[in-house]
Formats: C-alpha cells, structure tokens, sequence
C-alpha cells in the first residue's frame, strides 16, 4: 500500500468532492457584508451594513464578532472600521454580533491547512481558496488562532468604507452637490461651499442606498487611526466594574447549581445517594449529568445560593465506575510515546532533500530527545455558564470563543431547534482555548432543563476545572542533526509524537469523524523558516484515552521549545554564536534576520551581563520562532538562585506581525505571552495517576507572581505586509529563550519542561 503524502491527501480529499465544487470553485468568496437577518436597532440607529450601525447622534457602534478576552479585540477592530469610515472614535462604541455566516472565521481553517509557509504552490492557493468558500457557508463564528485581525481586515476596513460612502451619497443627494466633493473627517461631513452635517444627520437616508458595487480602501499614507496607539474602549467598564462578564449574569430568579464529575477522566456515574444533600437548605434538586461534548459523567445539586449549591454537591454520596483513562499514569503516557518513536518515523510535514541519506554520510552526528507535559488552561474566570429554558425557548450566558457552536450544544441539550436558542456573550475572563470547547456549556443546558421555567447558573469550583480540562497534550520529539568535516550543518531529523487535538475538537463539537494530518501536532517544527540543507521532519499521532484541547499557541507551545533548544545546542557543539548560527540558515529570510537582529542588538548580545541582585551570575539565551504569521525573537535574562529557583530577569522581544493597528495592543499581548509562557516553563505541569489528575489548584501549579516578573522589553519592527496573528506568537520562544540561557549559564541541557534546575 502507498505511504500517504500530504499531496495525496489533500488532493484525494478535493477530488472526493470535486462533483460539488466544480464551477463554484471558480466563483469568489461571498460577501462577508451583509447579513443574513437585517441587524437589530433601537431608537433612531440605522444599520449600513452587517457590521456598522449609526445613531441620529453620531454615535457609532461597531459590530463586534470575536469575543473580547483580554486581548484587546474591541479596540482593533473598531479602530479599522472607524479609519475608513473617518468616525470620530470619542463616539464609538462597540456591541457584540448576531450569530450569522459573514462573521464566519476564514483565516484560522485556511491557515490550519498543512502547508509551509515558504510554500508558493499551486495546490496550496487551491485547498486555501476553497477552504475559505467552504468556511463562509459552512464554517463557524470563533475566536482563536490569533486570527481576529487577519480574519477581518478586509471585511472590516470594506464595511467602514462602504457605509462612508453610503454618507457620502446621502449628503450629495441632499445638498445638491457632487459626491467627489463631500469630504469626511472626524465623524463630520462638509463641502467646500460651507455646507456640514455630522453623520447621524444623514444616517437613515444612508441605510435606505444600496451597498456600493465598490469601494476604494485608504492607502497607509492615509490612515489616522491605525498604527497609532488608542486607549482601549474595554477599560473604563473594567476599571468601574461594569464590565459584565459570563458569571456576572444575573437574571431574575436564577438558581445556581455545583458540580462533581469522576475523578478519573472519562469515568462513569454508577449511582448516588442525594437523601443528605435534599435535606440541606435552599438545595432544589440532584441530578445525574451526562458526557456531552466530551464530559466526564457526574452528579449536580441545585440550590437558591451558590454556597448552598457547593455544600451540597459535597454531600452527595456518588459511585463511580472506572473509564478508559483509569489505566494510565505520565509514566506510562512518556513510555508509550517512546515506544511509538521506537517503532514509528510518522507522517512527514516537511522534507528537503535526502535526509537520511545526509545523516548517513555526515562526519558527525548529534542526537537528543526532549518532552513536554500535559498542561492545563487555569483561566482566571472560573469555567460558569448560565441557561434558562422557557416557553420552548433557551437563553445562554456564557463566556465563550465560540458562540454558534454553542447555540448549537445547548439546543441539543435543551431538546429544541438552534433557532429558538439566544446565546449572550461577555467579556471572557481568560480564554487561552479553553473556551474553544463547549462541555460546560451543553451541561449548563442540562442542568437548566431540570429547572425549567428558572435561570440556572452552573460554577465549576477550580478544583473541577483542573482536573476535568481538555490539556495540551504531551509530546515527545527526538532530533538528529548531521555535521560535515568543517562543523557546518548537512542534515536535520526530526520525529515527535503526541496525540492529534483537531479530531478530537471536532468530534466533541459536530459528533463527526475526522482523519488525515493534524497540522497542529507538528506546527512549530515543521513551518520554520530555517533553510535547512537536508531535513525531514514528521509526527507520529498516538491515540490515548486523556482529553485534550486547543491551549495557547497549541503545537508551536511546545514544538518552539523542542527546535529552538536543539538548535542551540547544534550551534555549541560545534563553537558557534548562536545569533550567528540562526543568521546562516536564514540567507533568504530577511524579514526574519531583522528581528533577530533587532531582539540582540536591543538586549546586548554579545557583551557582558550584569549580575543579578544578590551577585548571581547572568546569562543570555536566544530564540526565535514564527507562528500565526508573526515572528518573534526573544533574548532572555536568566540567574539560578541559591535554591536552585530559576530566574528570569529581563525579556527583550522583537516582533514582526505585518501592519500594526494598536501599537499599545501589540505590546500588551507580547507581555502577556511572555508571562504566560514564563508560568508554563517554570511552573506549568499536569501529571496523572491511574486516570487522576495530581494537581487540583495554583498552590499546586503557580504561576508566575508580580515579584518574579521579568523585566519585559517590547520592540515592534515596520511592516507594509496585512497584520498576522498576535494572541500567542509571544509565548512560543519564551521557553527556548529562557532554556539556552540556563544551558550558557550552568553547561546543563534542560530537555524537559517544566525547566527546574538539578539539585546541586
């Protein structure tokens, strides 16, 4: 039987349906402007397109279709509909989007694609055009894969300008003059003969136009709002304490109700006794709870309050029956992982050359094997939804990343039609992928079935939300590179293995099958842009009974840690600079020499480091890695304490994400990735004992605290290129970085994460 390529699969794949696409292929993507459904309005507001609505008072609202989590989102995009549109940005607000097919994501599908990015071929422009078709009628509204940007740069920026245009006709047709002499600017429009109006004035007259056949975008010369750093529209409702997050709803009568699922992940409910529980005051009901959208099946306790709920569940006296994880302990994931190394070379993402044939002939070989564990998401929001079922019909409050699929499980736990569900959504209080899943949702729903006719509020305590995550997934990945004569690199392997998230994602969200490559197991590793002379690199996909999920930059999390660790430990073993190493494969990537560059030259590289506090010894380590489009360069900072304790004293990070909308935004989100990333390399770890997971709470897994955060320097790098990713690309060099610097420092090579020091 043929070894299954990459090629043949995906052309396999489009041939399977090639009857349905045929002509509509050629056919481009449908309008992402209008909705299907005209949008709602109140009062005198008109809505120009499915994406801006415009008061009588100029008050203008953009349609917000990406959930706000932190990351800024609210600001971005309003900043680039209200460039084109020339608002003026004291009078715009925000307001969270209908579910419908324009607000679609397109980039985080086409991108999850397995191509490299390097790769300018024909069958990549193919799958990518017909994936994002696909996407706009079948696809879902998300938020993820750092995409919001990229997904909506031109829609957003084409909704601005075409609603400006809309005003303009208005005007021109009500002061008698022509359109190319109306000019726009702060949310005012005017002519040359005195004439002026705000555009409230004309807005009703606006909406009644047809949208323009076309519309001219401004060039970057033109822009006034983006690339200039804006005050987030998020902030005064967070700092008033306004802001209305998922657990902050509220609704007239609602109930609360505390879970317990199986300790052991995946296992059953045999039976419970709830006599203890009932008898407890305020408690309203015990229920049994499914295994939806990958639940593990356990025992809810409704309550007028949300201690009674907690006291309650505590009562309960359930009996558990084991499940398919019961047999599994981290030992025995890493040795299965192993095993499957030992056995398997995997599916190969990425080839150049003969590499085998390289290594064969190589005067030198070096060979190491790294790992990395389960990690869960620990989102500051405890996971919460709220549901109340009602005359055949379903309200959700959730904090979620995913609005439709969401809808889509609650109805189904609900027993009504999507249609009959309204879903609400608040500000996220942490998502990391977390919220990419909707388990806790259907089980609100369930739960809220049992009350109907009352709002039912379902907390899971931070215990339950450790122990019954969807974790990044183990991996193991061993590398083998090949030296000639002179020290220079002839050959790169590289084989991981790790369970696939993308099948499992899917499976929980649409019940359906899925197989073929999963990109995600071997981004990171694979997508570099290092030009190497020889190179195979490939993932074995093991299948284990542990859930797992999307969680912050997802393979390049661990992937960047893995090649960016084995390449400095290429570049020392044959007495090489690092920078200088990285700068040699990289001869056709300018953009990325730039940043590295940058990232040294900013954090000194190559001159003395100052001691730490107490006169520890200082070193520097590099890394660089591109993902969700970006590419970051990191220097870090790093001194071993008396103790042993790892500490990581400044972070120097250069970045090139294409445009930059909010300059503030891009620094943001690099301080965060880097303290996020920083808390999984020295802290982060699940570990499991016959099904169980070890770690129920932060004493138990930290995070990294204000006294031990680094000193965090930002350099952001010109681009004319479209805005690529920011949510995550921060965060993948942060351990690599952090890795080699200990390596310098103390001629140990950590190869597993978390990074803790040997005792001495």
């Amino acid at each position: 039987m043929p070894m299954t390529t990459r090629r043949r699969f995906i052309l396999g794949s489009l041939g399977a349906t090639s009857a349905l696409v045929l002509g509509w292929s050629a056919l481009p993507v449908r309008q992402r402007l209008s909705t299907a459904r005209p949008l709602p309005v109140s009062g005198s507001e008109a809505a120009l397109n499915g994406w801006v609505k415009i008061d009588a008072d100029s008050t203008v609202t953009v349609m917000l279709a990406k959930s706000e989590m932190g990351q800024g989102v609210s600001t971005s995009l309003a900043m680039v509909l209200a460039d084109e549109l020339d608002a003026d940005w004291a009078k715009l607000r925000t307001e969270t989007s209908p579910i419908d097919k324009i607000y679609n994501n397109l980039a985080t599908v086409v991108d999850g694609l397995p191509f490299h990015p390097d790769s300018t071929s024909t069958l990549k422009r193919v799958a990518g055009w017909l994936t994002a078709k696909s996407m706009r009628e079948i696809g879902v509204m998300m938020t993820g894969g750092s995409s919001s940007l990229k997904d909506l740069w031109l829609p957003m920026r084409e909704a601005g300008a075409s609603a400006r245009a809309m005003l303009v006709a208005a005007a021109a047709a009500e002061w008698g003059v022509p359109a190319a002499e109306v000019r726009v600017k702060a949310g005012v429009l005017s002519h040359a003969s005195g004439k002026t109006a705000p555009m409230g004035h004309f807005a009703a007259a606006a909406a009644a136009l047809p949208l323009p056949a076309a519309v001219t975008l401004k060039t970057p010369a033109q822009f006034t709002l983006i690339g200039h750093a804006q005050s987030r529209k998020d902030n005064a409702a967070k700092l008033d304490g306004s802001a209305r997050f998922g657990i902050d709803a509220l609704p007239p009568g609602l109930l609360y109700a505390s879970v317990v699922m199986c300790p052991e992940l995946g296992g059953g409910l045999a039976g419970f006794d709830a006599a203890q529980a009932l008898a407890m005051p305020g408690v309203k009901k015990v229920i049994a709870l499914g295994t939806a959208a990958g639940l593990t099946a356990g025992v809810a306790a409704i309550a007028e309050q949300p201690w009674q709920a907690m006291q309650a569940v505590k009562a309960v006296l359930p009996q558990w029956s084991p499940g398919p994880a019961a047999a599994w302990s981290s030992a025995d994931v890493f040795k299965r992982l192993r095993d499957e190394l030992d056995h398997e070379d995997g599916f190969a993402y990425y080839s150049e050359g003969d590499a085998a044939a390289a290594l064969k002939g190589a005067a030198r070989t070096l060979k190491a094997e790294y790992q990395a564990p389960y990690l869960a998401h620990a989102a500051m929001e405890p996971i919460n939804c709220t549901v109340l079922l009602k005359d055949g019909a379903g309200t959700v409050w959730a904090s979620t990343q995913v609005p439709g699929i969401a809808r889509s499980a609650a109805a189904h736990a609900l027993g009504i039609d999507a249609e009959r569900v309204s879903v609400n959504v608040g500000f996220l209080g942490g998502g990391f992928g977390r919220r990419l899943d909707v388990d806790f949702i259907a089980q609100a729903a369930e739960i809220a079935r049992a009350m109907e006719g009352r709002p039912v509020q379902t907390i899971w305590s931070r215990e339950q939300d450790f122990t019954h995550d969807f974790y990044r997934p183990a991996c193991v990945s061993r590398f083998e590179a090949g030296l000639d004569a002179q020290g220079r690199l002839t050959a790169w392997h590289n084989v991981s293995a790790g369970q696939a998230i993308v099948p499992k994602a899917v499976s929980r969200a649409f019940g359906l099958p899925m197989a073929g490559p999963d990109k995600t197991t071997s981004e990171g590793a694979f997508d570099q842009p290092y030009e190497w002379p020889a190179a195979r690199i490939a993932h074995r996909i093991v299948d284990l009974p542990i859930p797992i999920g999307f969680w912050r930059s997802v393979g390049h999390s661990h992937q960047a840690f893995f090649k960016e660790s084995f390449v400095d430990e290429v570049a020392q073993a044959t007495g090489q600079d690092p920078l200088a190493f990285r700068l040699a494969l990289l001869k056709n990537h300018p953009r990325h020499q730039a940043v590295l560059r940058r990232a040294a030259d900013k954090a000194g590289w190559g001159t003395p480091v100052a001691p730490a506090p107490d006169g520890a010894k200082v070193a520097r380590g590099l890394a660089l890695h591109q993902s969700f489009g970006s590419i970051v360069a990191e220097v870090a900072e790093v001194s071993v304490g008396p103790d042993r304790t790892i500490r990581v004293h400044r972070v120097v990070c250069a970045v090139d994400c294409g445009t930059v909308v909010n300059p503030d935004g891009v620094r943001q989100q690099l301080e965060s990735a880097v303290i996020f990333g920083l808390s999984a390399a020295l802290h982060g770890e699940i570990t499991l004992d016959k099904g169980r997971v070890q770690q129920s709470n932060f004493h138990q897994q930290g995070a990294v605290r204000m006294a031990d955060c680094p000193r965090i320097e930002v350099e952001i790098l010109p681009s004319a290129e479209p805005p690529e990713g920011l949510g995550e690309p921060g965060l993948p060099p942060l351990a690599p970085a952090v890795a080699n610097a200990l390596a310098r420092l103390t001629g140990q090579r950590l190869r597993a994460l978390p990074l803790r020091m040997p005792a001495a």
